[in-house]
């Protein structure tokens, strides 16, 4: 078994070291593994000939966990984790979560909140000569000035609020190598102000001439109109071959991205993956129940990176980019058997996916050259008449994995993105996807069914869906099994009126779908969906965009895609007169709900009715029930 990176100074002892180069400070339990990138981060500088030690969740009210693995001889690198601090808080109405899956035990409380400029701010005090560097998606995601949801207002750059040195943003690979050996050759950070995929501040008047200029933090913090320019300015320019620096002034600062960091190769990628990880939390842990977000990713394997599918409410784009890197079919099937000498491993991989599931190529020839187009999609509204599609490659790879000594199933959990699936001519994935990777049910997310809610999100029409559901089900029926398809559905998303959400709640009813879990949609940094939920505009056309604020027009919204579940009966009926829909409210077939004073009667019935039905029913010949 491969050993962990040191935690404490007695670690570090035992290996032979009187001070590391390098403290990584995370607001995660440390889990050693390829899906967390605290692991791969460190594991690449370990590579790079670098010592490093890992400060897993230091306590902020305090400063004894800052100090007790010493002083770095390089520098520090902080993250808040693999998801932004406030998101593992607080949920979409903004209330305190009571776990935290990245935590020893699930066990909530672990981290501050804004833990990246809180860990940052302690260690700028506490070491004021030594670089400080931030990364992952907390960071990554509020690099320029951006809305902050829990605050409502928006914020500065956190490079700004946390003081920082440098900031990393996307995966982060090659801009920490380059760091550390041009800080290990003697360069002031100060001066490293022409690293790819980094940002740094500067004087005003220190400033390049290079690049473009969005609206300032003062006149986004003024100006809705100007807050969405600069978000689509961000967001056009975040491309590694066409994208240019981005410069946005903080009063006498002026906050500079360079140009994106190219993606791995495959190759890299590669590398990355063969690196000597643990596989699993540090042993620190056990006595605590272990870290639970080990779980879902331990025996699953990661294939590709970046989504060309670029959903408007998704960060991936901002963080990963929209161009897709693949591992090579070799790497892949080297893990897999890794896999099957694992502790644990039961012959089932979980998973074999990455931000976009049947992605394994750019989406066409021309990016490769001149970068993914500016302003448009690959997918959304229609396929691209542009977009190659080809699933040989992937089914190749899955065909192989399910032939190792060992592996029983090989299931595919992440995201498909069935408008792509449908466009290929060949059916040959699709049908070995129905018959050897679902795992009784796939999710897919069509998120909604009005066609203009689902072009402020970015999404494919709902046809797509109706289309790629009518085939899944015919496959399915083909071969016997009874196997579920649960779509993933978002409920506030910024243009949806109540009238889009009864267009909803009718199809679901149509379709005999009844979700058990909608998400409200949550403003998250970074994304053109959480501009239009702070700006009421689209960032692309100017246009104003409806949105619903408060917490009781959510809840109406969300109430009408549960319309059966008895519990709602009140917010549905305020709904729908509202919506001017109480044609929908009565006896007959076509009808939401009935009225109240008949609901009161039978709610012991429907309650029974509801706790026992699954979401989208099917027998196994592929008929809905």
């Amino acid at each position: 078994m491969n050993t962990f990176l040191p935690v404490s100074k007695k670690e570090m002892q035992e290996r032979g070291w009187e001070q590391a180069d390098f403290i990584y400070v995370t607001g995660d339990a440390y889990v050693d593994h390829p899906s967390f990138g605290a692991a791969i981060i460190t594991r690449v500088l370990e590579d790079e000939g670098f010592k490093v030690a890992v400060l897993s969740q230091p306590d902020w009210r305090g400063t004894a966990d800052f100090v007790k693995l010493g002083k770095p001889r390089l520098g520090f690198l902080v993250t808040s984790g693999n998801i932004d601090s406030m998101v593992a808080h607080y949920t979409a109405a903004k209330r305190l979560r009571h776990d935290d899956a990245y935590t020893a035990g699930g066990k909530a409380g672990k981290r501050p909140d804004r833990a990246v400029i809180v860990y940052s701010n302690i260690l700028k005090k506490l070491y004021p000569d030594i670089p400080v560097v931030i990364g992952g998606l907390e960071a990554s995601l509020r690099r320029f000035a951006h809305y902050d949801y829990w605050d409502d207002a928006v914020r500065p750059s956190i490079l700004i609020d946390s003081k920082a040195d440098l900031l990393i943003f996307g995966m982060g690979e090659k801009q920490i190598a380059e760091i550390a050996h041009r800080l290990d050759d003697g360069e002031d950070i100060k001066q490293m102000r022409d690293i790819l995929g980094t940002c740094y501040s500067c004087p005003n008047y220190e400033t390049t001439y290079e690049g473009v200029e969005c609206p300032s933090f003062d006149n986004v913090v003024n100006s809705k109109k100007e807050y969405a320019k600069s978000c689509r300015i961000q967001q056009d320019e975040q491309d590694h071959i066409r994208g240019r620096i981005i410069k946005q002034k903080h009063g006498k600062v002026m906050v500079v991205q360079n140009k994106p960091m190219p993606p791995l190769t495959t190759e890299e990628l590669d590398r990355v993956y063969s690196l000597p990880y643990a596989r699993t939390y540090h042993p620190c842990y056990e006595a605590l129940g272990g870290v639970p977000g080990i779980k879902e990713v331990e025996f699953s394997i990661t294939h590709n990176r970046g989504c060309f599918g670029a959903c408007n409410f998704c960060s991936i784009a901002f963080h990963q980019g929209r161009y897709i890197t693949s591992r090579s079919k070799e790497s892949i099937i080297s893990e897999a058997k890794l896999l099957t000498s694992l502790p644990g491993f039961k012959g089932y991989i979980h998973d074999v996916g990455g931000p976009t599931a049947n992605f394994r190529k750019p989406s066409c020839e021309l990016q490769k050259e001149k970068g993914l187009c500016k302003g448009r999609k690959c997918l959304a509204p229609v396929p691209c008449k542009n977009l190659m599609v080809d699933h040989s490659e992937y089914l190749g790879i899955l065909q192989e994995l399910r032939n190792i000594k060992g592996v029983k199933k090989v299931f595919i959990r992440s995201g498909i993105r069935y408008d792509y699936l449908l466009e290929d001519r060949d059916d040959s994935f699709f049908r070995e996807l129905v018959e050897n990777h679902v795992s009784g049910q796939l999710k897919v997310a069509p998120e909604h069914c009005s066609a203009p809610v689902l072009d402020k999100m970015g999404k494919p029409h709902i046809e797509a869906y109706i289309k790629f559901s009518r085939r899944y089900f015919e496959y399915t029926g083909e071969i016997n099994k009874e196997q579920y398809l649960v779509p993933y559905l978002m409920s506030s998303h910024p243009g949806s009126t109540l009238s889009d959400a009864v267009e909803l709640a009718l199809f679901l009813k149509k379709n005999r779908i009844r979700p058990e879990q909608v998400q409200d949609f949550y403003p998250t940094p970074g994304t053109i969906s959480t501009c239009m939920f702070y700006t009421g505009l689209d960032p692309y056309t100017m246009e104003e965009v409806y949105v619903a604020r408060s917490e009781h027009d959510k809840a109406l919204q969300r109430a009408l895609l549960q319309y059966f579940n008895p519990k709602n009966q009140k917010l549905v009926e305020e709904a729908l007169k509202k919506a001017g829909r109480q044609d929908l409210i009565g006896y007959d077939k076509k009808c939401l709900v009935k009225p109240t004073n008949n609901a009161n009667r039978q709610v012991g019935k429907h309650n029974t009715n509801y706790r026992k039905t699954k979401p989208q029913s099917f027998n196994n010949k592929g008929r809905r029930r």
